[in-house]
């Protein structure tokens, strides 16, 4: 078909106004909403790192390319660069929906409504809409756009190829900034986990004391003999009472640990820990020639990790006990690190993988975790993604400096810790960038870090119920399991957070 060349003016002109009309909306609609755009920038899958200086880059061009497009001397250039922005975010779009689980979006207004697999096929319109615009002002105007032997098609084909390629290498690029040098920039994730269920424990002293054969048993506090287990449905409710005679023993801090098919009486204070199975809930033996501690993880029938304050001026160290050996206790003073007084500063959460038979140790107070070997011979000191590389607490001594205690509320920056193969998973304290307070008021949020690879993986909210928040959680291969207020919840894990687990009981 011939087009007349007033008609093909008449259309340039359409095409032009709809890109004024949509940069300028794209343009006002972020500017309104500022913090929440960079939010969602920050969020993406592909650009995570660069939120800062994009947020204001894709603004500037929007506002830029808007006003070359009303100069009609500068018309091709706006048009140009209408076809560039275009592809770039249509590539964006691609990528995301293809290569990647997180999806945020960064467009604001309706077009934030907008489906992703609809925002693609608008894209692609406004790419072939600028196209067709260029073509026809190039001939229009005679222009032979960068050099004279370049035509408009190939100036196109390597706008395209070069939009292409920026957005391929910012991907690549931020991706291994954020799972290796994290500048504390959270992805969440599109729904990792869900919501199955929950059951009222009627009582707030329920803690988790571990998961075996498909069953959670849950200690409490008040009535340290008194276990509940359900199953993974948290069905079928079964109430244990551990058959113990103390025989006058002073207990003053009992807990309870189940690990395979036995359970841990744990009381640091004395010192003792008190072994029996789950068969029968009879304590049978005692592991003996333990020192005092301050926590304390079974690693198998006859070995314990534990934390304790026998370190250099009563500092915590971490120990390894073994019944079977002569000498049953080995500190591995090395493992813990001084920073102000070495208890506060070293203060910390002690679990130990089963399958990797790793020993976690995970800092209260900066953004550091250790892992070692069941022998304690550390083999990692990995870091959190928050910014707190020192402790940010105040000590006083009394007494002439032989107590000492906090003298003004501590920074947490990690609260709670499990581990479930390779994956450690943290409950953080601290809000990160481009975050908003909303969510953080209405929900726990979970940092999950591959050890293996020393890389921060994803983050996901554990809601509130009501205004309670989560107390003590635990994992498994397929769940996250918390006890929140009254209540034991259930959320399952799905396949992007459980293929992070598939090499199981693997180093």
């Amino acid at each position: 078909m011939n087009w007349s060349t007033s008609l093909r003016k008449r259309i340039i002109e359409v095409i032009c106004y709809l890109f004024v009309l949509l940069f300028v909306y794209a343009a006002i609609s972020k500017l309104i909403d500022f913090e929440n755009f960079q939010v969602q920038i920050g969020q993406s899958p592909l650009i995570s790192a660069f939120a800062s200086w994009i947020s204001w880059l894709v603004l500037i061009l929007e506002l830029f390319i808007t006003l070359l497009l009303c100069i009609p001397k500068f018309r091709i250039w706006g048009l140009l660069g209408a076809f560039s922005l275009m592809t770039f975010f249509t590539i964006y779009i691609f990528i995301v929906l293809n290569y990647s689980s997180f999806v945020p979006c960064s467009c604001g207004g309706i077009l934030e409504k907008m489906s992703w697999k609809v925002h693609l096929v608008f894209n692609i319109v406004f790419v072939l809409l600028a196209a067709l615009a260029v073509y026809w002002q190039s001939k229009i105007d005679h222009l032979k756009i960068f050099s004279h032997n370049l035509r408009p098609f190939r100036s196109m084909v390597i706008l395209c190829l070069c939009s292409t390629g920026i957005m391929i290498f910012l991907f690549l690029y931020s991706e291994d900034i954020m799972h290796y040098e994290n500048p504390f920039i959270r992805r969440y994730a599109k729904h990792p986990v869900t919501f199955l269920s929950k059951k009222n424990l009627r009582f707030n002293s329920f803690y988790i004391a571990g998961i075996s054969q498909g069953r959670i048993y849950l200690g409490n506090y008040t009535n340290p003999l008194h276990i509940v287990s359900v199953n993974e449905k948290l069905e079928d409710e079964q109430v244990h009472q551990i058959s113990f005679d103390p025989q006058k023993i002073p207990f003053k801090s009992i807990t309870i640990s189940v690990r395979g098919k036995y359970f841990y009486l744990k009381d640091g204070t004395l010192p003792a820990i008190f072994r029996g199975k789950i068969s029968d809930w009879r304590i049978n033996s005692e592991l003996k020639g333990l020192p005092y501690f301050t926590q304390a993880e079974p690693i198998d029938s006859t070995v314990v990790v534990f934390r304790s304050n026998n370190g250099k001026n009563l500092a915590h160290v971490l120990g390894i006990y073994n019944s079977n050996e002569e000498a049953k206790v080995v500190y591995k003073d090395s493992l813990l690190q001084r920073q102000i007084d070495g208890v506060f500063d070293t203060d910390g959460i002690l679990t130990y993988s089963e399958t990797r038979r790793k020993i976690v140790y995970l800092y209260l107070y900066r953004n550091e975790f250790i892992i070692a070997d069941q022998t304690g011979t550390l083999t990692l000191r990995g870091n959190t993604i928050d910014t707190t590389t020192k402790a940010k607490i105040k000590v006083s001594y009394i007494k002439d400096s032989t107590q000492r205690k906090m003298s003004a509320p501590p920074y947490v920056v990690n609260a709670k810790a499990t581990v479930c193969e390779n994956l450690l998973f943290v409950q953080s304290k601290i809000k990160g960038r481009y975050e908003n307070d909303k969510l953080w008021n209405q929900a726990s949020i979970i940092d999950v870090y591959d050890f293996s690879r020393n890389a921060y993986v994803m983050s996901f909210p554990v809601y509130n119920l009501k205004d309670d928040k989560m107390k003590s959680f635990r994992t498994t291969h397929t769940h996250l399991y918390a006890v929140i207020g009254h209540d034991l919840v259930v959320y399952d894990f799905k396949d992007e957070l459980r293929n992070k687990m598939e090499n199981k009981g693997s180093e």
